[in-house]
């Protein structure tokens, strides 16, 4: 009831993890019926026997097989459709992480379980929420929102159970499965769409969150910063917006953080200011919110939605490989 094709360049484990839900599947193997031990499928189909625990291990983790000491395997469950339970370890809960989060749910389907837990970019609280949940899902989705690299961590985790969504983490290779911002290149390449309207203003400024939980990649600032150099454009980084007089007249300003646009919003409104003619505004990363509010405010996005699907695809077909995700800039009247 079990088969394995040594020309099929599928991983062997795999092979036999989709040999044995097939038979599942079909009928062949109902619950309670019994499987041949490691050592017989080992010394039938001449593969280790790590190679055998290793797919015997995945299948229990799915709940799909269960052993019993002394006696050997069994078929737990012949429910293959709910067969996927999930670790997703995000930053935090924004309204563009929602929009990721509710795409990788509704792509992955029907009967997926799922537990998500936030790291709140305290490392030490990242690295606990792996070590103590390894071994207890079968696939791991992990949003590694750190300036320094967390590539020993990540580690923990079986590379053929783990998606590393959002960051890249250049130390892992072309057997990790990454689907990732170019967070210097996207900035660099929105800012360059809309660089007629920029240069309507004497300077641009980017606005970080340094007090709060907004996480910043490195790479966001080093693209902004040559994109300014490379264009001769006067440009500032502002850590908080504290005070109204950190904005200017005749200023544009890149804002991260809803509410940090919100204080704008209040600010101008008390000089009648109006985005788009005293003041520029670019806030990256869109919501339904920006759609709305001051008549619309221009952005510089990943494109959310396609990269839950895209994660989802990965996982569902055990994609390897390192890909860039799409961005998109949209003018709308704030610059």
């Amino acid at each position: 009831m079990i088969t394995f094709d040594p020309n099929n360049n599928k991983p062997k484990y795999q092979q036999l993890i989709d040999s044995i839900v097939d038979a599942i599947d079909s009928g062949q193997f109902d619950r309670g019926k019994q499987l041949p031990s490691i050592n017989v499928v080992a010394n039938e189909f001449g593969m280790a026997r790590m190679t055998v625990t290793k797919a015997y291990d995945e299948l229990r983790e799915r709940g799909l097989i269960t052993s019993h000491h002394g006696k050997g395997f069994y078929v737990a469950s012949t429910d293959t459709r709910s067969a996927l339970n999930v670790f997703i370890l995000m930053d935090a809960l924004t309204p563009y992480k929602e929009i990721l989060l509710d795409n990788i749910l509704e792509n992955l389907g029907e009967g997926v379980t799922h537990t998500l837990f936030f790291h709140y970019h305290d490392i030490q609280l990242f690295e606990n929420l792996i070590h103590d949940n390894v071994g207890k899902y079968n696939h791991y989705i992990i949003l590694p929102h750190f300036n320094k690299s967390v590539s020993g961590i990540l580690a923990k985790i079986p590379k053929d159970k783990l998606l590393i969504l959002d960051i890249d983490v250049k130390e892992f290779g072309p057997d990790a499965a990454i689907l990732f911002q170019d967070f210097e290149s996207n900035i660099y390449k929105g800012l360059t769409e809309c660089l007629p309207k920029i240069n309507r203003y004497d300077s641009l400024n980017l606005v970080l969150s340094s007090k709060s939980f907004q996480y910043t990649p490195n790479g966001i600032i080093n693209g902004f910063t040559r994109f300014c150099v490379d264009n001769s454009i006067i440009h500032d980084i502002i850590p908080d917006l504290e005070e109204d007089v950190d904005i200017q007249e005749k200023q544009a300003y890149i804002v991260f953080r809803e509410f940090d646009l919100i204080k704008m919003i209040n600010w101008c409104t008390k000089r009648n200011w109006k985005f788009g003619k005293e003041i520029g505004v670019i806030s990256y990363d869109d919501t339904p919110l920006k759609e709305i509010i001051s008549e619309g405010i221009s952005v510089i996005s990943n494109d959310f939605a396609l990269m839950g699907k895209r994660a989802a695809q990965m996982i569902l077909e055990k994609s390897k490989g390192r890909f860039p995700n799409d961005y998109y800039f949209l003018d709308r009247n704030s610059l």
